[in-house]
């Protein structure tokens, strides 16, 4: 019951959902040969994980009684330090996105969003002006290079599915 509880008063459903949702995309990606259909499985699932990422803030942000509509970690930070209150769920999540699995999560989504400049592209410049790279050539040469597998990207969720689960044994009321 105290479950359920913590999933009504902190929305902690969103960021549960986040997680089932990276857990199917991961899924379709296993059982797909299709390169294309894989890349696109695998995106997804870091789209649902990093949304997991920012559902958990926000559900932070119910625990600590701050609105934000889209919390950082830095204005849950400043409104708790204006409080005179320290938050140990934002310090370990700072701590994992300078060096951690948030961080990888976060950087993969971030290459998820931007084109990623192939170095031919960038050597490229005729008078000064660099040359656009032929967007056919950098979706097949460049693909998915750079994108972790889904094995990967299940370890980050798991990886993430214990921090949150430890976070929240920590969260009591004040």
């Amino acid at each position: 019951m105290a479950d359920k509880t913590r999933v009504a008063k902190y929305q902690a459903d969103r960021t549960n959902q986040k997680l089932y949702f990276c857990r199917l995309a991961c899924q379709e990606a296993d059982s797909t040969n299709d390169k294309q259909v894989y890349q696109a499985h695998c995106e997804t699932a870091i789209f649902h994980l990093y949304g997991a990422f920012l559902a958990f803030l926000q559900e932070l942000g119910y625990f600590y009684n701050i609105t934000l509509a889209a919390p950082t970690l830095a204005d849950i930070e400043e409104v708790l330090s204006e409080r005179t209150q320290v938050s140990p769920e934002i310090q370990r999540l700072k701590q994992l996105q300078q060096q951690g699995f948030l961080a990888d999560i976060e950087h993969a989504y971030q290459r998820c969003l931007y084109a990623v400049i192939s170095e031919h592209a960038v050597d490229k410049a005729v008078d000064g002006k660099k040359e656009v790279p032929d967007l056919i050539v950098n979706v097949v040469t460049l693909s998915n290079q750079w994108l972790p597998d889904d094995s990967t990207i299940r370890e980050w969720r798991q990886q993430f599915l214990e921090l949150i689960e430890q976070l929240r044994a920590g969260m009591v009321e004040f």
